[in-house]
C-alpha cells in the first residue's frame, strides 16, 4: 500500500520504522513544523522528521493541514492510507478523503475510554489495571470513529507514564501492520465505538503536578507515577521547590485532620514519611530545585529533614 504517514514526537517513530521496514511503501511523512527548544532557542527537527530522513522520504511540514494546498499535495501522492498517530492537529473532512482506505489513528488507550489528549499519563494517575492502543478509522470528530483493532496491556504496579509511554509506543508498530493488511484483504470488520460509554481527558499541565498533601495517599502516589518524567509531581521544602519521583504508600486508619497534611511524621537513614488526607507517604526519590536527581538516603546526608517539618503546596 502506498502509505502517507503523519506523526510528531518520538512516540510516533517505533510506528513509522515499522512501516518503513515492511513491504508497504511510505511515500511521504507529514510532521509538525520545527520549533526552537532548550536555552539557545535553536531550532529542531522534529523526532518523526529526523526517522523520516534517515530512511530519505519527503517530509511535509503543514502550518496548517487543513488548508486547501495541502490538501491537493496529499491528493497528488495517491495514498492508498493515512497512517496517523500523535500529529498534533485536526484534520479536515476533504483531507480524511483523500486515501482510498481512509485514514487510521493509532490511539493509546482501549477506546472509547480516554478519548482526548494524555491517556497515557491518565492511565496511571487513575490507578487503571489495564490500557492499551486502538487502531481506529478517523473521522471529523475527536477520536470517535470506528474501532479497528486492539492491543491490551497489564500496568505494573510501579508504572509510570514515561514506562506506559515507552511499552505502548513499540505496541504500535506491530499492531498497525495487522491492521493494514486486514483493510487491504477486506477482512477487517470495524466495530462502532458506544459513545455512552466515552471518556475525555485534559491535557497534562505543569500545575498538575502540585501535590495537595490533603488528598489521600493513594492518588498522590499515582500522581507522581503518572506525571513522570514529565512535569512531575512537586512540593515546597523550606521555601524551595523538591520533585518527588518515587513514593511508597503507607496505609493507616484514620484521616489526618487538614493542618496535618504534608506534615514529616519521621525521617529515617533512607528515606521519610509525610502525612496525606489519608494515610501517609514514604519518599524514596526526589530532587531539591537546583540539585540532581537522587534517592532519598543521598538527599538526607546533605539536606536535613526532621518530624515536623511541613511540605506545602505552590500556590
Amino acid at each position: 500500500m502506498r502509505i502517507v504517514f503523519m506523526g510528531t514526537p518520538d512516540f510516533s517513530v517505533p510506528t513509522l520504522e515499522s512501516l518503513a521496514a515492511s513491504s508497504h511503501e511510505v511515500v511521504a511523512v507529514v510532521t509538525q513544523p520545527d520549533k526552537p527548544k532548550g536555552r539557545g532557542k535553536e531550532i529542531q527537527m522534529t523526532p518523526v522528521k529526523e526517522a523520516a530522513l534517515a530512511h530519505h522520504i519527503p517530509v511535509y511540514q503543514p502550518l496548517r493541514a487543513r488548508e486547501d494546498s495541502f490538501v491537493e499535495e496529499m491528493r497528488a501522492l495517491k495514498p492508498d492510507v493515512m497512517v496517523v498517530i500523535a500529529f498534533g492537529q485536526i484534520l479536515s473532512r476533504e483531507l480524511l478523503e483523500v486515501p482510498k482506505y481512509g485514514c487510521v489513528n493509532i490511539h493509546a488507550s482501549l477506546l472509547p475510554k480516554y478519548r482526548g489528549a494524555a491517556p497515557i499519563q491518565w492511565a496511571v494517575i487513575n490507578g487503571d489495571k489495564e490500557t492499551g492502543i486502538t487502531t481506529m478509522m478517523m473521522d471529523v470528530e475527536m477520536d470517535t470513529g470506528d474501532m479497528l483493532e486492539k492491543t491490551v496491556v497489564k500496568l505494573d504496579a510501579e508504572e509510570t507514564g514515561g514506562s506506559l509511554f515507552d511499552r505502548l509506543s513499540l505496541l504500535g508498530g506491530d499492531l498497525i501492520l495487522s491492521t493494514l493488511e486486514k483493510l487491504e484483504n477486506g477482512t477487517m470488520k470495524p466495530e462502532p465505538q458506544n459513545h455512552a460509554e466515552a471518556t475525555y481527558v485534559k491535557k497534562i499541565s505543569k500545575s498538575m503536578g502540585d501535590i495537595d498533601w490533603t488528598r489521600d495517599a493513594v492518588s498522590i502516589e499515582r500522581l507522581v507515577r503518572g506525571l513522570n518524567p514529565w512535569p512531575s509531581a512537586f512540593t515546597r521544602l523550606n521555601g524551595k521547590m523538591l520533585k518527588i519521583w518515587k513514593a511508597q504508600v503507607i496505609q493507616q486508619d484514620f484521616q489526618a485532620e487538614k493542618k496535618d497534611c504534608g506534615r514529616i511524621l519521621k525521617a529515617e537513614k533512607d528515606c521519610f514519611e509525610v502525612q496525606t488526607g489519608d494515610g501517609s507517604l514514604k519518599i524514596l526519590e526526589l530532587q531539591l530545585e537546583g540539585k540532581k536527581r537522587m534517592d532519598a538516603a543521598a538527599f538526607l546526608r546533605g539536606f536535613p529533614v526532621e518530624a515536623g517539618m511541613v511540605l506545602e503546596r505552590s500556590e
